[in-house]
Parts: C-alpha cells; structure tokens; sequence
C-alpha cells in the first residue's frame, strides 16, 4: 500500500515508521524547511512543498497513493488536504489528524474525510477504558457507517462468567468483535466461555449501547 502523510512533525514521522515497519511505502509531504529532515525517516519518500497546494499535490503523484494521511498540528489544513486529495485527486481513503476537539464536527465527508482521528478524544477514551471497569466505553466512531467501536471490561462479580458467548442476548445490529484476555487476542466463537476480566469490543451503532449494557447485566 501506498501512502502520503502531510505534515513531517513528531505525529507525521511517527506514524510513517510504523507504516514503513508495516511494509508500506510512505511518502511525507513538509513544507517547513526546519522540518524537512529526511534523515529521521530515511526509508520514506520526502517531498518539500505546501500540501494545500494543487501543484504539490500533482508533482508529487498522491494520485498514486491508496491512502492520504493529513498529519498536521493545523486542523484548517488538514481539511484542506483532505478535501484536495479527494475531490481532486480521488484517492480511496483519507484519514485526518483533529487537534482541537470543537472542530471534531467538521471532519466528514463534505471534507473528503474518511476517517478523523482526535488524538484527545481517544487519549479521554482509552484513560476511561483504564479505570471504567463494568461501564460500557466508548472507544472510536467509525465515520462512514456512523458505527461506534466500544469497549466492556467483565467484573469480578459479572453474572456471565462461564457463560457462552452465544449465551449472549445482543441487540440485532451489535457484534462482538474480539475478546482480550491477558495476552491473547480471541476471535469469538459460539462455545467460548466468558471469564471475569475479559475486555470484550463491539462495534455497533450508538442507540443499541443500552441494549448491550442490558445484555451484559449492566
């Protein structure tokens, strides 16, 4: 997969390593010289120019990309971005980096957004998740579908311990997705059994939360 990152900061390098690591190949598009460190990422293309630009864009060839990842700690340029690379450009997928949670409403498909990440957003999530044990948390929107990813981790008093998942009476539009355990990473299937302290993550949508708080005797 291919991939351009606008924006070479800390959140724009870090995440073309991970993506090099991967295997992809990641092309990050700076315009700040001070920024301009190829030597940081050696293994990604680097390209000096301003990502709002048309030009940029073209001589760069993100026409090529797969992904777009706006990255900067502006939020009025990642929608930019966003909106070029997709009107313009129809690159298949567009994730945005959100740096001020009001400007969260925003990032959506009249921006060409595909995926909008707030980093504070998911910082506030994943401390809920730390302490919230027993309370459904909510962990990340899913943009297009409007699903939601959230998070139960099972008390020690949870009446479903030694339960089967298929035991479970979930609302029609809810999956249970994966089961944490420790260490492991269960796919569930109909006959796994329940244990006090599991981290089970659902995907649905917001208005059967309650149902699955019901399902899981909350």
């Amino acid at each position: 997969m291919r991939v351009a990152i606008a924006g070479a900061g800390a959140v724009g390098r870090s995440i073309a390593t991970e993506l090099i690591d991967a295997g992809h190949t990641v092309m990050l598009i700076e315009r700040q010289s001070e920024q301009f460190v190829p030597e940081t990422v050696e293994r990604a293309d680097w390209v000096l120019g301003d990502a709002c630009e048309v030009s940029t864009l073209e001589d760069s060839g993100i026409e090529l990309c797969d992904v777009v990842i706006a990255a900067t700690g502006d939020d009025k340029v990642n929608l930019v971005v966003s909106l070029l690379a997709k009107t313009e450009f129809a690159v298949r997928r567009v994730v945005a980096r959100v740096n001020n949670p009001a400007n969260e409403w925003l990032f959506n498909e009249s921006w060409g957004v595909d995926v909008a990440v707030s980093t504070p957003r998911m910082l506030a999530a994943m401390v809920e998740e730390a302490v919230s044990v027993g309370d459904l948390v909510r962990l990340m929107t899913f943009r297009q579908s409007q699903a939601n990813l959230v998070e139960l981790t099972l008390p020690a008093d949870t009446p479903l311990a030694g339960k089967a998942v298929r035991d479970l009476a979930l609302p029609r539009d809810a999956a249970l997705v994966t089961i944490l355990r420790g260490d492991r990473v269960i796919v569930p299937q109909p006959d796994d059994p329940l244990e006090p302290g599991d981290e089970l993550l659902f995907v649905s949508p917001s208005d059967v939360e309650p149902e699955i708080r019901s399902a899981l005797g909350r």
